[in-house]
């Protein structure tokens, strides 16, 4: 019998095939189908299968496509938000403030952010030109709760208090009213982004620039501001006090006066972002040798000299910053009481008179 079915090819031609032939007869004895090659396609059963796969890849394109769409629409609305949120929390500055030249940015250390955890501030109050610097711990969106609070209570007590002690005392409460409310939403079961509530701390400058050029300083764990003249020196003023929401303030402020600031004198305040980057290399922003050269060169407006360090600064990284970066400056543009010649009134003998020249305060 297996001799009678080798004999039996599948198909005409096949005798080369024809030491194969006792598995085929096997294996179609198994099936019930004789195993032949499969037939070649047919034209028009081409071009079926070329239309098929041409419509699967113009409706999976179109999915693909409309998914984009949606996603840069939902990301240029959040962008909207943060924007929004951040004209809210970090108004722009204004340019002038009694008699100061006044100017502020911030770099958020998160590509693309527009909002980060600095915050800062400057007002005109009946006791002088008041401002306030800051860095929240943590960064972008988890940080916005602390800089909302520490900055409402900064923009309506800078008013109400004659001085920086109260001042700090009011910021203070505030941020404690902000960590309770947190601690009281996750006792709740109610999600909580950011540091853990007992975490929360705030570093803070207040500065006080009176009338006559007197400045005092507050400091809770912040960075010196630099004073920028014939050279650039830290505003170092003692030691500082704990960050703001770390420990209870002491009963005694340490609230300290620092020398005059002359006209044409600026004040160069930042956040630790700034002294902390570094380059690939890991050194260090050489934050003092770049406002030393530029206080060499001739007067530059607050915006100019911020402009120039963010540059340098982001030169220094390759754009790259571990931390959010905040700079602002505040010089001094008062014209000196200076005596001027006046011409003396018509019909009056002599020569000219002088007068001491108007305040531009």
């Amino acid at each position: 019998m297996i001799r009678r079915w080798s004999r039996k090819p599948c198909a005409r031609g096949v005798g080369p095939l024809a030491p194969l032939a006792p598995p085929v007869p096997w294996s179609a004895a198994a099936t019930g189908k004789p195993i032949c090659p499969p037939a070649p396609a047919r034209p028009d059963d081409m071009v079926t299968r070329i239309a098929g796969g041409a419509l699967l890849f113009a409706v999976g394109t179109g999915l693909v496509v409309g998914v984009c769409r949606s996603l840069r629409r939902e990301l240029r609305q959040t962008r909207a938000v943060a924007q929004a949120a951040q004209r809210v929390l970090l108004r722009p500055l204004p340019s002038r403030l009694g008699g100061l030249s006044v100017a502020g940015t911030q770099l958020p250390a998160l590509p693309g952010a527009v909002v980060g955890g600095d915050l800062y501030e400057a007002v005109a109050t009946p006791y002088g030109v008041r401002v306030i610097i800051g860095d929240v711990r943590g960064h972008g969106l988890a940080a916005l709760g602390a800089v909302a609070a520490v900055l409402g209570s900064f923009r309506e007590a800078a008013y109400e208090e004659p001085g920086l002690g109260g001042l700090l005392r009011r910021l203070d409460r505030a941020l404690q009213r902000y960590v309770g409310e947190r601690t009281r939403d996750e006792g709740a079961g109610h999600p909580a982004s950011g540091s853990p509530p007992a975490e929360e701390f705030v570093t803070v400058l207040l500065l006080d620039i009176h009338h006559n050029g007197d400045v005092l300083v507050l400091n809770c764990g912040h960075p010196w501001p630099y004073r920028i003249g014939a050279a650039a020196e830290p505003l170092a003023a003692g030691e500082p006090l704990p960050p703001l929401g770390a420990f209870p303030l002491p009963d005694t402020l340490p609230v300290r006066r620092c020398d005059r600031l002359l006209p044409g004198e600026a004040l160069f305040l930042h956040t630790d972002g700034a002294g902390e980057a570094r380059d690939a290399a890991g050194r260090f922003f050489p934050l003092e040798e770049v406002l030393g050269r530029i206080a060499r060169r001739a007067p530059r407006t607050p915006a100019a000299v911020i402009e120039d360090v963010r540059a340098a600064l982001l030169a220094h990284t390759g754009g790259r910053l571990a931390d959010d970066v905040s700079f602002v400056v505040v010089r001094d543009d008062r014209v000196p009481a200076e005596r001027v010649l006046v011409p003396a009134r018509t019909g009056e003998p002599g020569p000219h008179r002088t007068r001491p020249a108007p305040s531009s305060r």
